[in-house]
């Protein structure tokens, strides 16, 4: 499958790497398909519209720089996206990285969850509320490395 992306121009990319999110993201919520690629810094990824190029959101998974993060959702909304248990679960946030790349920032509170067995995925609200929409990550990483020396 050919598609144009945001990051890379035009690219091959596996059917499996295809993701449907029936309800769209929020803001998004006309845009259902999309492909996750491998960004060419990790720990990222892109979540890469195939409607159009210009849509892509830059991912990261939150368990690398808040090993405490658990999701907090309503159990339908993991239902509408058949997750039958948590092996199921592939989470991500949204990444925005300002002008000052060392300001970048997650968004917490709104996950993107995704079914790894079907590739359905949602967008949810975190139901605790100690979940920005503005975690920065480089300032999580440092207490986090504090804390383990």
């Amino acid at each position: 499958m050919r598609v144009v992306s945001k990051p890379y121009g035009a690219i091959d990319v596996d059917e499996r790497q295809k993701i449907y999110f029936p309800f769209g993201l929020f803001g998004f919520e006309n845009f259902k398909n999309y492909v996750l690629l491998d960004a060419k810094q990790q720990p990222f990824y892109w979540l890469q519209s195939t409607d159009v190029a210009e849509i892509a959101f830059l991912l990261i998974n939150p368990k690398i720089f808040r090993t405490d993060y658990e999701l907090d959702i309503e159990e339908e909304e993991l239902a509408e996206i058949n997750i039958k248990n948590d092996e199921d679960i592939l989470c991500f946030t949204i990444v925005t990285i300002p002008e000052n790349p060392s300001k970048m920032t997650a968004n917490l509170q709104g996950p993107i969850i995704i079914n790894r067995k079907t590739r359905e995925a949602r967008q949810s609200i975190m139901r605790n509320q100690k979940w920005k929409i503005r975690h920065s990550i480089i300032d999580e990483l440092m207490s986090l490395e504090q804390k383990s020396c």
